[in-house]
């Protein structure tokens, strides 16, 4: 990291100003160059900067010294007037004076790389700048927080202390210690795998907050969905007509219910169809319904009897939306929850919001932090409760058969916070920030 750089840390575009971060060993000579040298750490100070004789801008200037900077190197930040002429100016400027420009990630991952974070906790930088919801925010900075981290780290203790003991009977069988060391480990080996599997179990909780919790309107043609579909994000987003089959294809829309993001799917309506079109639009129906967080079946009075192609396609966790109910009433399907609803008069749907939102919170909410945010958490997870499976049937056979099994899992936990095997992930997980970041 011998490479000094540089990045625009605020939104491109008119505004009122732009922020240039810098970081690496050249940083103090850069600003000297720019007429900003010698700057007390951690006070901002109002400078000229100037380059080749010509002032750039009139900017607000910070110094951060190694150790103590976001990066752990020393940095600082350029406060400009957000003009696009001032910041390619400045920007010009420094890479004349020898910086470049940063890749995307690079400063998050310079701070993890000189230890000012860990790999989990970098990750929720990235979901922090993405945070479009209090659901979103709360979990990222529990995560930024170390929530996350201590998580795996006290899975990873107990996994170790396990360790210790079957090694204690590896390397010491003719020393003064108890008779039968590694099978003491077992019920800390039974109580991890516990941990582990509720944990996995766990695992969808955090995705949901961090990705949006998925809705699938599904239902027979004609039952009102595309209507539904535009009651819910409250805009005219589906088209919707008295034709049978209009809709064809998959529509979402992000909305927020109850604070939480929720991505809602309207889809093709559920029957046999001999147009080619449309059967695609029927079967890319059925995958987005099998992947949903929750299924709203909506039925209407047009729909109702025993041929509803949806009625061989529900699960128990379904909601039954009763649709156009001012056409008439319509009977619910027995052992299944049921709302009824009118996209004309408009009945029923602040009570259809309602018990979405109250959906959400019992899918979401939790009184523990998730220990899952990622998929890449959950295989780490995966991979250590199968070595902890694997190591715990190996002690009946003998330590030297268990050791190696609970090793894999220590080393599938470490990964996660990139305690060990950091390379063949740090590009994984620092693909998807912003350049600034």
């Amino acid at each position: 990291m011998s490479d000094t750089i540089f990045a625009l840390a605020t939104p491109p575009g008119r505004g009122a100003i732009a922020v240039l971060r810098l970081s690496g060993p050249a940083t103090e000579t850069a600003l000297t160059a720019l007429g900003a040298g010698g700057l007390a750490p951690r006070l901002a100070s109002v400078r000229s900067l100037r380059h080749d004789g010509c002032l750039i801008d009139e900017a607000l200037v910070l110094r951060f010294i190694a150790p103590r900077s976001y990066t752990g190197e020393d940095s600082a930040e350029l406060h400009l007037h957000a003009g696009r002429a001032v910041v390619e100016a400045a920007s010009t400027a420094l890479i004349a004076l020898g910086l470049r420009p940063a890749d995307p990630g690079e400063f998050t991952r310079r701070a993890f790389q000189n230890g000012r974070m860990d790999l989990a906790q970098a990750e929720a930088v990235a979901d922090l700048i993405d945070a479009e919801t209090e659901a979103q925010k709360s979990q990222a900075l529990g995560q930024l927080d170390g929530a996350l981290s201590a998580a795996y780290a006290g899975f990873r203790r107990d996994l170790l202390k396990a360790l210790s003991l079957v090694e204690a009977e590896i390397d010491f069988p003719d020393e003064e210690v108890p008779d039968n060391l590694a099978r003491m480990a077992g019920p800390v080996l039974d109580a991890l795998a516990a941990d582990l599997r509720t944990a996995l179990a766990d695992s969808e909780r955090g995705r949901r907050v961090r990705e949006g919790y998925r809705i699938v309107l599904i239902g027979e043609t004609n039952a009102g969905k595309s209507s539904l579909f535009n009651a819910l994000v409250a805009r005219e987003a589906a088209i919707v007509t008295p034709i049978a089959g209009t809709t064809r294809d998959v529509l979402d829309a992000d909305i927020m219910i109850g604070g939480y993001a929720v991505t809602l799917s309207d889809t093709a309506g559920l029957r046999d169809s001999e147009d080619p079109v449309e059967a695609e639009g029927i079967r890319r129906a059925r995958v987005r319904a099998e992947g949903a967080d929750l299924r709203l079946w909506v039925r209407s009075p047009s729909t109702e009897g025993d041929t509803n192609p949806a009625f061989g396609f529900i699960r128990s966790s379904d909601l039954q939306v009763l649709n156009k109910s001012d056409l008439g009433a319509v009977a619910a399907a027995p052992d299944l929850e049921a709302l009824s609803v009118s996209t004309m008069t408009g009945q029923g749907l602040s009570e259809l919001h309602d018990w979405i939102a109250a959906r959400l919170a019992r899918d979401l909410s939790g009184a523990d932090f998730p220990t899952v945010t990622r998929e890449r958490h959950r295989r780490r997870l995966a991979e250590a409760l199968a070595g902890v499976e694997a190591g715990r049937r190996a002690l009946d056979l003998g330590p030297e058969m268990a050791g190696d099994d609970l090793r894999r899992a220590a080393d599938a936990l470490a990964r996660v916070t990139g305690a060990i095997g950091v390379e063949d992930i740090l590009g994984e997980v620092f693909s998807s920030f912003c350049i600034g970041k």
